[in-house]
């Protein structure tokens, strides 16, 4: 395996574990509520709001850095620093103690989207696909988090489960030190060139890309988070084994996760706004028939809701890198992720609060309307050509 494919596996990598991370805890809240004296999981929730911020407002400083620093400098910052916040989170021996290490990993895991992401699309023949596939490791890291935060607990305990994958993230911090190139001069340095499309509607397609972004934030914030409980709560009587839960859970974004590899590749041929508007209309009615599904019903409802959540998100990468010249785009990107997942924020502060008060259905139907909210920015966006088509323009 030649240097370049190396590098771009590792930084594929790096998008699973900045997912799995997130999601350690929120698959292991019950059972660390239960471990610290809470009578009920949905109190321990809001401990983690200051990983999700971090997440979201901690980008705008990595894409400054990435672009102005150098992107591989802070890819190795991203996964020593991961790997040791995760096992201070599991060295944690009461809720303030934990809210302050799941804070701290979220500052490292703030730093992959707005520099890993660019430095895997700079030199791509086919960015959709790309973006597509890198999409899907990033939401199979979100599988793995079910699966294997589930074994890990019912085994070792959660601790084990942020030990063992901290260890893991440091190891592929060493890997990566040994094989990435190194960068002769920062991407901000580098000699800029014609952006793709026309700069006469850059405005208006910045505004729509924060837009979908913040909505469509808060939706993967709420399912990504909520989805464990849900599963939990709707199987109650059926199956009650964590394990078996978890892998029910991370089969269910498996099969979500292989759709960003199709919706890259369709990304390289037609239109953005079509497809974009096409995937994002079979949210609110999935997420409306789940408000009161159980069991079997549910899961098949859950599965094809985040079918069309990880389907949506290749689109924002897609936009900018049409858009805007490598020299900038790390910093373009911390600005969307810093308003998005700052917003969105939100949704794991009122995740636990909501549910304990109104239960899941209020939750879901919730959902439903704010993918009604990003349907209707989406008709704002400019009829975006094709990459052929911006090819032969």
């Amino acid at each position: 395996m030649n240097q370049y494919r190396l590098t771009g596996l590792m930084l594929n990598f790096a998008h699973a574990i900045d997912h799995m991370f997130l999601l350690i805890f929120a698959t292991a809240v019950a059972t660390i509520a239960a471990d610290f004296g809470f009578e009920r999981w949905e109190d321990l929730m809001p401990y983690s709001v200051g990983a999700f911020f971090m997440f979201g407002i901690g980008a705008m400083p990595a894409g400054r850095l990435g672009d102005l620093w150098g992107r591989r400098q802070m890819m190795l910052l991203f996964f020593f620093g991961m790997g040791v916040s995760s096992i201070l989170v599991g060295l944690s021996t009461g809720p303030w103690t934990i809210a302050v290490a799941l804070t701290l990993l979220g500052v490292f895991s703030a730093i992959y989207h707005p520099v890993g992401i660019p430095m895997l699309v700079r030199n791509s023949l086919r960015p959709g696909m790309t973006i597509g596939i890198n999409g899907l490791a990033g939401n199979l890291g979100i599988a793995v988090a079910a699966l294997v935060t589930g074994f890990l607990v019912k085994h070792l305990g959660w601790r084990a489960a942020f030990f063992v994958p901290g260890l893991v993230s440091i190891a592929c911090g060493i890997v990566f030190l040994r094989t990435a190139a190194r960068e002769t001069e920062a991407p901000a340095r580098r000699k800029p060139v014609d952006t793709p499309e026309p700069a006469a509607s850059m405005a208006r397609v910045l505004a729509v890309m924060t837009m979908t972004a913040v909505t469509g934030a808060l939706l993967f914030n709420f399912t990504t988070n909520g989805n464990a409980q849900l599963l939990r709560e709707r199987f109650a009587g059926i199956i009650e084994d964590p394990a078996v839960l978890g892998s029910l859970l991370a089969a269910a974004y498996g099969v979500a996760s292989v759709t960003q590899v199709f919706v890259g590749r369709m990304i390289d041929r037609f239109a953005l706004k079509r497809l974009y508007m096409s995937i994002v209309a079979f949210q609110a009615p999935l997420f409306a028939l789940a408000g009161y599904a159980e069991g079997w019903a549910l899961f098949a409802l859950l599965t094809a809701f985040m079918v069309s959540v990880f389907g949506a998100i290749p689109f924002t990468d897609a936009m900018i890198y049409r858009y805007v010249d490598d020299s900038m785009r790390s910093r373009v990107t911390g600005i969307r992720f810093a308003i998005s997942f700052g917003v969105s924020s939100l949704a794991v502060w009122l995740l636990g609060p909501m549910v304990k008060a109104a239960g899941f259905h209020v939750l879901l139907f919730t959902m439903a309307a704010l993918s009604l909210v990003t349907l209707a920015f989406i008709t704002q966006l400019p009829e975006l050509r094709s990459q052929p088509e911006a090819q032969r323009a």
